[in-house]
């Protein structure tokens, strides 16, 4: 029997600054082996009525799936001779440090590489639509080169350990196919080879056509019904006499790739838009504290167990991608994964579990897919005017504070839509700066004459927004206490256990906390009416921080899995919020709420308000600086996280006599001008305000603020557009030149050096200390001439290459010479007398 087993890490400090990569299975190849008697050299299998899938007995036999009428056009194909599924018992190791984790495959028991093919045919039952194709056969182990393809007559007087698998593909709707891959129990003794007759299937279809089994978690959270295949238990049985207790607990599915080809997505990525060469595991947590970038990611690594984590780790991982070729797939569920890209002849899918799920999505562009994909994920809903309309200001300090920064932006008429709150609820010094006391009630010692002050904004037409987050800490410390908030959970027994039966302390930083646990049917009620005593006050938005670090050996009221509650967690989290803000703005027409949101998994844009990246360094590099910015809010857009944007100026700073990051006032710049092309233009003081330029610093950093706020202000009537075009599409607000030149080779090499807003306008920011010269590329296939904005110069040429000067405050900003949406912003540019 396999086992499972975490390692706590939170509390070393001293570390291995170098830490290695984890021990995992390597990639699986192994052959594929079928019986010409049994199986036509070609066949081609109606999946629906939109979809074929093509079996061909050349090369060793494989399988390519196309949509109708294109045949010519494969969008799945296997790899000729190899095995397509594959599957192994292993044991498991996850190491845990304060929201970061890394598994680890401990012996290996069995892995079965090698494939036969037994049996394709057509399933089709009354509740079933449209006819299900099933391909069934057995996955056995041996080493590679053992078995030679097409050989089952030899393979079966060899066969030692081997179980059997179910295959099943099935149209979903007019643009994607779902499959699904089962196993049976493998056994260990050789037994009397038996022909592809002997599955007798009757019974197979007759439980798929009863749906057997339907899941539902997280209280009635999760209540879309869908279909699993459920393998006969007769055929277990007769595969499992006289076998040992052992379970397949891996799933690989192996399918063709190219050379050149460019896979995109994966939820929000920070160091790569383009994946192709890496192993991408889908596992929600913490980014890291520089993330390969030197020498910061070495101190991190030193003082606390990986927490510098690596050019993969994210907060927002999604199961899904976009290529060149323009091939499209997701996984459904949320268990572990990994996709190995490594292989420059084909993808590798590594599922922790005992069943794999997914669909493909046929389309013709990248926009077409990312609608296929997010028709059915789901879509975010359009953002109030409000929270787009101005710049998001970041402040901490107390009412007084507030107050005299107001005067200050108003004289300078800079546009404002909210201040951002988020040490609402006091504020403490802790060994890496100033944190907040995690009790989600207003100080009313900071901010004294709360509602007074809220009043007073909301008369201009300025929100208030605040910070919270799943998590609460005990308030022994702290004085001025109304509601001891995580008392009352503990009382009511709503928190995540631990395996003693009491809270579960999760270590966060500088101090433990415990964690709503969203299972009970409790929980959500009760954090709505803490959600509710602060809009009660008048407050209209907050960041809904954290839910990437729920512990993987907690113990849930559910009884659910936590390793697969993990990546569940954030969307749940977010989905307590929305329900808040439906139920709330239903009895309060033309009122709306705001949140935003770091963590996530693949259907999180359908509930979150929208999303920040994270933690940023201060800093200039490239895996979690500035430029790191700009590739999460890229590769986020193609997941389907449609609005995204970043802290101005970044988060983490490091203050040491030996070693400091600081925010210098150039960076804070330059990150105003890239934001202010971004869905939301917010500021955040960071973990160290006393270290780091703020826009407030001095009258160049807040003129330079205000400038750049009534230019985001400029294209407002164009950004309305973008969020009604993401709430009824998916498309992003901020986009990859990838999605609308998709022919454009040197388009797809792009990393983070320029970006569209929308179609309309080409951005490409200053992202270099001290550089005042940008290079841009200018795409094939754009039938108008880019104008740039400051100049009012026209660049005719089509993959062309020009360097822009780029003098602080003139970012190189283009837009389509002709183009409506080009001369509005350029004349409201002139209207807010920055042209």
């Amino acid at each position: 029997m396999t086992s499972f087993k975490t390692s706590k890490k939170h509390h070393k400090h001293i570390n291995n600054p170098f830490p290695s990569n984890p021990k995992t299975l390597p990639l699986i190849q192994g052959s594929l082996v079928f019986d010409p008697k049994t199986l036509p050299p070609h066949q081609v299998y109606d999946i629906g009525h939109d979809f074929q899938l093509n079996w061909s007995s050349s090369n060793g036999g494989s399988l390519s799936l196309c949509r109708k009428p294109n045949l010519s056009r494969s969008i799945w194909s296997t790899v000729p001779g190899r095995a397509f599924v594959s599957a192994a018992a292993a044991d498991t190791e996850v190491q845990e440090s304060r929201g970061s984790f890394l598994v680890k495959d401990t012996n290996i028991r069995l892995v079965c590489n090698h494939q036969t093919v037994d049996e394709i045919r057509l399933i089709q039952k009354s509740d079933l639509e449209e006819p299900a194709l099933l391909i069934k056969g057995r996955v056995f182990s041996g080493k590679r080169g053992s078995v030679d393809s097409g050989s089952l007559e030899v393979v079966e007087k060899k066969l030692g350990a081997y179980a059997k698998y179910w295959m099943v593909f099935d149209q979903k709707s007019s643009d994607q196919v779902g499959f699904q891959v089962r196993f049976g129990r493998p056994n260990s003794v050789r037994e009397k080879a038996f022909s592809a007759r002997s599955y007798g299937y009757r019974g197979f279809a007759r439980k798929l056509g009863r749906i057997r089994r339907l899941r539902v978690g997280w209280s009635g959270y999760f209540l879309r019904k869908r279909v699993v295949v459920a393998f006969p238990q007769e055929e277990e049985n007769m595969v499992m006499k006289k076998a040992p207790c052992l379970d397949l607990n891996r799933i690989f599915l192996t399918y063709s790739s190219e050379r050149s080809e460019r896979f995109y997505g994966f939820g929000e990525q920070f160091s790569h838009m383009d994946l192709k060469g890496k192993r991408v595991p889908m596992l929600v947590q913490e980014q890291g504290i520089g993330r390969g970038d030197q020498p910061i990611t070495f101190a991190a690594n030193l003082v606390s167990y990986r927490a510098g984590g690596d050019e993969i780790t994210t907060y927002a991982p999604s199961p899904f991608y976009i290529t060149s070729k323009m091939r499209s797939l997701y996984l459904e569920g949320y268990n572990y994964s990994v996709f190995d890209l490594t292989n420059d002849e084909l993808v590798q899918i590594q599922m922790y579990g005992d069943m794999l799920e997914g669909r493909i999505l046929n389309g013709n562009s990248p926009l077409e897919l990312i609608e296929r994909f997010t028709e059915t994920i789901g879509r975010p809903q359009e953002l109030p005017e409000w929270i787009i309309s101005g710049a998001v200001v970041g402040l901490q300090g107390g009412t007084d504070v507030v107050r005299d920064i107001w005067d200050q932006l108003q004289a300078m008429e800079t546009p404002i839509s909210a201040f951002w709150l988020q040490d609402w609820v006091g504020q403490r010094n802790t060994v890496i700066g100033s944190q907040l006391w995690w009790n989600w009630e207003v100080d009313s010692t900071r901010y004294s004459g709360w509602r007074q002050m809220i009043e007073e904004l909301s008369a201009q037409k300025i929100k208030v927004m605040t910070y919270c987050n799943p998590c609460l800490a005990p308030m022994d410390e702290k004085k001025n206490v109304g509601r001891h908030l995580f008392e009352e959970a503990k009382k009511l027994d709503i928190l995540v256990k631990d395996k003693n039966g009491g809270p579960y302390m999760v270590p966060n930083t500088a101090f433990d906390v415990g964690m709503l646990d969203f299972t009970h049917p409790k929980a959500a009620a009760w954090f709505k009416q803490i959600l509710q005593e602060m809009v009660d006050d008048g407050v209209r938005g907050w960041m809904a921080d954290f839910g990437e670090g729920l512990p993987v050996d907690a113990c849930l009221y559910s009884g659910e899995d936590p390793i697969t509650a993990h990546n569940r967690y954030p969307e749940i989290w977010a989905r307590v919020n929305r329900e808040f803000v439906e139920e709330w703005e239903s009895s309060r027409p033309g009122e709306s709420l705001v949140f935003f949101m770091r963590a996530g998994f693949r259907d999180s844009p359908k509930w979150a308000s929208l999303f920040w990246e994270g933690d940023q360094m201060v800093s200039w590099q490239a895996n979690d600086g500035i430029k790191s910015a700009v590739v999460g809010l890229l590769s986020s857009g193609i997941s389907g996280y449609a609005f995204n944007h970043s802290d101005i100026g970044g988060y983490c700073a490091v203050s040491l006599p030996f070693f400091k990051y600081q925010r210098s006032e150039e960076l804070l710049l330059r990150w105003m001008e890239l934001n202010a092309f971004t869905t939301v233009f917010r500021t955040h003081e960071g973990n160290k305000p006393s270290c780091n330029s703020q826009f407030y610093s001095n009258q160049k950093t807040l003129s330079h603020f205000s400038r750049f706020a009534k230019i985001y202000k400029a294209w407002k009537f164009y950004r309305l557009q973008l969020v009604k075009e993401a709430s009824e599409k998916g498309h992003p607000v901020c986009r990859h030149l990838f999605l609308h030149y998709p022919k454009d080779e040197h388009a797809h090499k792009l990393r983070y050096e320029q970006f569209l807003v929308g179609s309309e306008i080409l951005v490409a920011p200053v992202l270099d200390k001290g550089k005042e010269v940008v290079k841009v590329y200018f795409p094939q296939g754009e039938s108008h001439v880019w104008k740039h904005v400051w100049t009012g110069k026209l660049h005719h040429k089509q993959g062309f290459e020009t360097w822009v000067e780029t003098p602080l405050g003139y970012p190189a900003i283009f837009v389509k010479d002709g183009s409506q949406i080009g001369e509005m912003f350029l004349q409201n540019l002139k209207d807010y007398n920055i042209l």
